[in-house]
Formats: structure tokens, sequence, C-alpha cells
């Protein structure tokens, strides 16, 4: 069967986010990381490219989504989804505005949605304003992001800086109306010159209704939660099997000893390290102290490695540079926000090659530019998802690069910063890998 849905996502935690929605949804679905050489897997609907591309330079990340976009075409993709975070991450630069622009321009385009939406995580958007749990974007912990500080909860102004067509609003009036009415929505607000429409939701009904209107768009942008209405767009048409729907998330048993690998700093993951730190061995990596670089990065490797040998047998460990955004900024300050960062993933990625080779086959990685970073350095070459352990983060299997097939498997979690319950680093064991 010829797969139906390719999704371009701009980080790697993103990516699964997405495509365990697809699968939650029933459609088989398989993220590989970065743009693919070969031809995709023969038995998938859905394909999601997981890019790092979020805070890189504008351009970079205009070239690596087209790149993206021109392999999913030559795959026959019947429909394109451009995945961005649900707390629409992004500077007055982009790069959520000029990626849409130009996965428009080469889809031959005029118009598309935008609508990062997740309600099962606390994001809703009404009046075209972004909240996070029960407070605007602006006032959320977002806030001091340290790449992306949201400042602005008002998404249809957000995007309007990053863009040269003007935004429009399908509000929470039309949506709740459902999908014909929000369609018609979508034909008026081309009539007006809009060539996007931040279009409200604060459910998953309305999301599926949303995805039912988007039926005939080309091009599609949001956050995952939008995925829950396209597969039944797709069912209508008889192009895609009732049957994959309780198939879609099977893996096989996960095995190997257990580690957590923790970079991001959102407040939602602090919480969660605190709360493994009570119950788990746990390994802090300061960044200060990687300022000097490579020997001392090399030291800072060789001695986490060194303690979660000792600890590794006992049950899951903790390994973290997690810390408050006022720790971050004194960092920041003292190395630049990008050496910093850069620092930071190199070291943390290092690490995690390690714990693999000490027989690690069930890992947790939390942050978006951390999970990159990790999943670039163990070279998994694409991810099969499972089941879900907290909305928008499942259990994958990290498919191996070619020549390293004969490996053992490894179970992979890649936690966006700002998902999961407290205890989810607790909880993520008891879900079958």
């Amino acid at each position: 069967m010829t797969v139906l849905l390719g999704c371009i996502a701009d980080d790697f935690t993103g990516g699964t986010d997405l495509a365990g929605m697809l699968v939650k949804a029933g459609m088989r679905t398989v993220q590989l990381i970065g743009v693919p050489q070969g031809p995709p897997p023969a038995d998938v609907d859905a394909v999601v490219i997981a890019l790092k591309s979020r805070t890189n330079a504008p351009e970079e990340a205009v070239a690596e989504s087209l790149a993206a976009l021109a392999w999913l075409q030559q795959a026959g993709c019947r429909q394109f989804y451009f995945k961005y975070c649900s707390t629409f991450d992004s500077t007055p630069r982009g790069n959520i505005g000029p990626v849409a622009e130009a996965l428009m321009r080469a889809l031959d385009t005029d118009f598309t949605i935008a609508c990062p939406a997740f309600p099962a995580n606390g994001r809703t958007i009404y009046k075209g304003n972004l909240f996070v749990g029960d407070v605007p974007l602006a006032e959320s912990g977002m806030r001091d992001h340290p790449l992306t500080p949201m400042t602005d909860s008002n998404l249809v102004r957000v995007l309007q800086q990053q863009v040269q067509a003007k935004v429009g609003l399908a509000d929470y009036g039309v949506v709740e109306r459902g999908a014909a009415a929000i369609a018609q929505r979508f034909t008026d607000l081309r009539g007006q010159g809009c060539h996007f429409a931040v279009v409200d939701a604060v459910s998953n009904r309305d999301l599926e209704a949303i995805g039912a209107a988007c039926a005939d768009l080309k091009l599609i942008t949001g956050g995952s939660g939008i995925a829950l209405g396209l597969p039944q767009n797709f069912r209508q048409r008889g192009q895609l099997s009732p049957s994959h729907a309780g198939q879609a998330g099977r893996l096989p048993p996960a095995s190997g000893l257990r580690a957590v690998i923790s970079g991001s700093c959102s407040v939602a993951t602090q919480q969660q390290v605190a709360h493994l730190r009570e119950r788990a061995p746990s390994f802090h990596v300061d960044p200060l102290s990687l300022a000097a670089g490579g020997e001392v990065v090399d030291a800072v490797v060789e001695q986490a490695l060194a303690w979660a040998n000792q600890h590794l047998a006992q049950g899951p460990i903790l390994i973290y540079a997690t810390a408050t955004p006022d720790a971050v900024r004194a960092v920041q300050a003292q190395l630049g926000v990008e050496r910093a960062g850069a620092l930071v993933e190199e070291t943390l990625a290092a690490i995690a090659q390690g714990l693999v080779r000490l027989g690690v086959g069930q890992l947790i990685v939390a942050g978006g530019e951390t999970s990159g970073a990790v999943v670039k350095a163990l070279g998994v070459a694409g991810l099969r998802i499972g089941p879900e352990i907290d909305p928008g983060v499942p259990w994958t299997l990290a498919l191996a690069a070619p020549g390293d097939e004969g490996r053992a498997p490894l179970a992979l979690a890649l936690k966006s910063g700002n998902f999961g319950t407290v205890d989810f680093f607790s909880k993520a064991w008891q879900v079958p890998a």
C-alpha cells in the first residue's frame, strides 16, 4: 500500500509525539531520522521524517524541510504535515513561518492551517490565544525558554511576524459547529486573501472536526493533536484498512538495562527529575564543568559511565543536566547560548553511547535537543512506534543504520521537555515497551 501521509517534524521528540498519535489513531507509522536515502518501508501508512531544525538558522531549516518534502513526494504521499511543538516554539524570525511558506510554495498550494493545540497535554487555543494549562503561553514556563522564549500568546500575531502572507483566524464559534462550518470558514478566509488560518481547539472533539475539515488540504501544519482526525479521512476514501487500528502499535518485547537521560530544563521535566531522584540513583552533569571542552568533557563522560556501571544492575538510573531557568541563564552568560547547549548535548550523547555499550536496552531521553543529539550519536536510522506512556510520548523500537543491523534492539522513549506527568520516568517502565 502507498504511504498516505508524509510528515516533517522539526525535532525528534516532536516526531515521536506525532507518530504516536497516528499509531493511536490506527495508522502504521515509522519515524525516520533525517532525510533517508532509500525507499520507505513497505508496510506503513504514514512516515514521519524527524529533523533537528527547530532552532537552527531559518535558511537551514527551510532547506532541510524541502529535502524531506521531496523524499516524501517521491514516496507517493497523498497529504503532507509540518509538525512543530504544541507551545509553538519559535521566534520572530522563525522557524515555523518560513518553513511553512516554503512548503506551501513547493506544493503549489495557497492555504494551510496552524493549530498546535493538544488538549490532553493542556495545550488549548481560544480566540487565537494559546494556553498552557490554565495560563496564556506568555505567562507559562515557556516565557523563560532558553532558546525560544515565548512572550506573546496570540498565535495570529506570532505567525504574522514570520510570514509574508496574511494570517486569519477560525475561532471557537466556528469550530464548535463542526467540520462543515470549519471548511466553510477556510473558504471564506481564502476569499479574504488569507493563506494561513490559526484554528481554535479546546478538546479532542474539536481536533477531530478540524482534521475532517482538512481532508482536501495538501499541507497541514500544527502540533500532533490534529493527527487524531486525519486517519478517518483516509478510511472514508477506502485508502486505509480498518484492521490496522489494533495492530499499529505492537512492538516486540524489550530487554536490557534501564536508564534515563535528561537534558530538558522545562518546568515539567524539572519536576519529573526531582521525582525520580527520590527513587533512583542519579548523576548530575554540571554544564559549567564542561566549559573547557575536550579532555574535560571526556572526563565527565568517563566519570558518569563509571558511576552508571556501579548502579545499572539495581534498576533504572538517572543522568541529568536539567536545571532551573536561572541556572541555565548563568551558564549561557558564561559560555554563550549555542556553546552551552552544544556542550551539554555532546556530553549526554556520548554518555548514551556508553550506556548502550554497558547493556542498556531501554532508554528514556527528555528534551528535544537532547533527544536529537542522542539519536544521532547512537546511529539510529528510524523508529518503530509502539505503545503510549503519556499523551504524546510513545515507546519506540530503534531501527539500526545500514550495516549495524546485528546489534541488540534498543527501546527508546523520546520525551518532549513539556510533556508527561510528574511520575513519568517511574511510570514509563510499567508500560511494556
